[in-house]
């Protein structure tokens, strides 16, 4: 076995994650489309997110993002008005509203998910599931990393 570099590494990872982001935008900006003519990219992603997550206040969409208000505020604003994201009081604090994916965003979302999924699986067929396992896990513990840095910006704003 030949030996790590681990600065060449770090330079692999970095090379192959700025690939994927930038696959994955433009991915997104297709599936928004699919999902409604007028959604974009980051609305879909939004989107996506409150279907994972369940109900959440504006707030902390913004934190789980970590975009500014009104641009979490324009993008809800367009879902809603989209009919893709319906708002409602706030069971623990009246005053204030949680959002949440409408039955048409949920069912439109869906679709789109489904579709999506069928394709990884055909893209990795011939992989060894043992492997698609892994890189699902190795890629769950990255997105726990960002999370944890994302509550730790958060905490030091405050």
């Amino acid at each position: 076995m030949t030996p790590v570099d681990p600065h060449e590494a770090f330079v692999r990872v970095e090379r192959e994650i700025g690939l994927l982001l930038r696959r994955s935008r433009a991915i997104s900006a297709r599936l928004s489309r699919e999902v409604h003519p007028d959604l974009d990219g980051a609305g879909y992603g939004l989107l996506a997110l409150l279907q994972d997550t369940g109900p959440l206040r504006a707030s902390d969409l913004v934190a789980r993002l970590g975009l500014d208000k009104s641009t979490v505020s324009r993008q809800v604003s367009s879902l809603a008005g989209l009919g893709l994201v319906s708002r409602e009081a706030d069971p623990a604090d009246g005053r204030a509203q949680v959002l949440r994916t409408s039955p048409e965003g949920a069912a439109r979302l869906a679709r789109i998910r489904d579709a999506r999924r069928a394709r990884w699986e055909a893209d990795l067929a011939g992989w060894p599931a043992e492997d698609v396992a892994t890189l699902g896990e190795l890629l769950a513990r990255l997105n726990r990393l960002g999370e944890a840095e994302a509550r730790e910006a958060e905490e030091e704003d405050r």
